[in-house]
């Protein structure tokens, strides 16, 4: 009975040991797992029913951050903002190109006035309808001097022919082109996009304008087939060799009359001036 009850407390004794060195030697690895043993952040207690006493359960650092992961998928747009307030006005820029340009014709002579950016076209022929005809047309043409033909009626038909443009009764101005031919030039104004003639003026209305050149009007006799006032030139020129005076489109000196145009300070026997402007 002594025997067994020796053996009883031995093996009493050898599982308490067992287990305080099992709960010891479980500290000492959780110290050595924390790396330097320095402070850690303590866990609750776990009590036993054991009499082994409580053992606090140290815990060990965060680990490295591991590597970025794979860019993912990009979201969706966001919704539209509300609309700002409008900002001010900026400054104004520089003048845009200006229209196509005008043309006009220089009647009397076979050049362009030497104004800056006036092109000349080409060099023509002053022509018209018969000075007696009622048909035709009123205004004139100036006829390029190498005309180019498509389909035609061979045969002269006469149906509304055109005559060369003569000089008439030019009195005291122009006297030596009495019943010459008239030329004429077409002229071109890129960088202008308006074209004024002004009558009984030999200037233009303002320095905004530029004077191409000026003149005289122009017209058909007043008992002839009606036709346009036109502006000639006041050096005007005439066409080598036509003095042949064979009539045709013909151009008169035009007066005012007192006839619902004030005489004060229009005069009935001064030949009426002109001036061609652009701008």
């Amino acid at each position: 009975e002594r025997s067994f009850d020796h053996a009883s407390d031995r093996n009493s004794r050898e599982e308490r040991i067992m287990k305080s060195a099992t709960y010891i030697l479980a500290a000492v690895g959780i110290f050595i797992l924390s790396g330097t043993g320095k402070a850690l952040s303590r866990v609750d207690r776990q009590e036993d029913n054991s009499s082994c006493p409580n053992i606090e359960v140290l815990r060990g650092r965060d680990g490295r951050d591991g590597l970025p992961g794979p860019t993912g998928p990009a979201g969706k747009d966001g919704k539209n903002g509300k609309r700002g307030e409008t900002g001010p006005m900026g400054p104004s820029g520089p003048p845009g190109p200006s229209s196509g340009g005008v043309t006009y014709i220089r009647w009397g002579k076979t050049e362009c006035p030497s104004v800056t950016e006036t092109e000349f076209v080409y060099e023509g022929i002053a022509a018209g309808t018969y000075y007696t005809s009622k048909g035709g047309s009123a205004t004139h043409l100036c006829l390029p001097k190498d005309p180019v033909y498509s389909n035609f009626n061979p045969g002269v038909q006469g149906l509304s022919p055109v005559y060369g443009m003569e000089y008439e009764n030019p009195n005291v101005i122009n006297r030596h082109l009495d019943d010459y031919n008239v030329p004429c030039a077409v002229c071109y104004a890129p960088t202008r996009s308006t074209v004024l003639m002004v009558p009984a003026k030999n200037s233009c209305p303002s320095s905004s304008w530029t004077l191409e050149y000026s003149g005289y009007i122009m017209t058909e006799k007043r008992n002839h087939h009606r036709s346009s006032f036109e502006c000639v030139d006041k050096d005007a020129e005439s066409i080598p060799g036509s003095s042949s005076n064979i009539n045709g489109a013909l151009f008169y000196h035009v007066e005012a009359t007192c006839n619902g145009i004030p005489c004060d300070p229009y005069d009935t026997q001064k030949e009426l001036t002109c001036a061609v402007c652009t701008r």
